[in-house]
C-alpha cells in the first residue's frame, strides 16, 4: 500500500532557555517569515507554536540541559525553510540583519545545485537554520510529479 505524504505537519525543537529562544524565534518566525504564534502546555511543559498555512514549528523546553546541540551527532543537522525566490532569501537576510542576528551572506551554492541560493544562521542553542529558494529542480519535481 502506497500512501502519498502531502507535507510536513510540524517540527519540534527542544531548547535550553525557552524565553531566550522565544525572543529569537519571534523575530525570525513572526517578523521575518510572517508566521503566527500560539501557546500550549503539553505534559506540564510550556510550548511555543509558530505556524503558517503549511506547518507548525514548535519550541519546547529541553529536559537534558547537559547535552548541547551538535549538528554532526545523530539527530537534526539543520532545518531549511523554503521561500519562492532569490529575492526572498535576500529579504530574509535583511530582516536578520535588522534583528542583529549573525548570518552568512546569501549566495549561490552550485555545489548543491546550479541555482541553489541560501542564507544560513543559528539559533541560541546552535541549531543551524537555512532559508533557500524554490529552485528549478524542486519546482520541476513539484509540478511534474507522476500521478500513478
Amino acid at each position: 500500500m502506497a500512501v502519498d505524504v502531502i507535507g510536513i505537519d510540524h517540527i519540534y525543537i527542544a531548547v535550553t532557555n525557552l524565553k531566550k529562544s522565544e525572543e529569537f524565534y519571534d523575530g525570525v518566525m513572526m517578523t521575518v517569515l510572517d508566521f503566527k504564534k500560539t501557546y500550549s502546555n503539553i505534559e506540564n511543559d510550556p510550548h511555543v507554536h509558530y505556524y503558517n498555512r503549511h506547518y507548525s514549528f514548535t519550541l519546547r523546553p529541553a529536559r537534558n540541559l547537559d547535552q548541547k546541540h551538535d549538528p554532526y551527532s545523530p539527530g537534526l543537522n539543520h532545518f531549511c525553510f523554503r521561500v519562492d525566490s532569490n529575492n526572498d532569501v535576500d529579504e530574509v537576510a535583511k530582516g536578520l540583519k535588522e534583528l542583529n542576528i549573525t548570518f552568512d551572506t546569501p549566495r549561490l551554492y552550485p555545489e548543491y545545485n546550479p541555482d541553489y541560493y541560501a542564507v544560513f544562521f543559528k539559533d541560541p542553542d546552535g541549531v543551524r537554520l537555512e532559508v533557500t529558494n524554490f529552485r528549478k529542480t524542486r519546482r520541476d519535481r513539484f509540478n511534474n510529479w507522476p500521478n500513478d
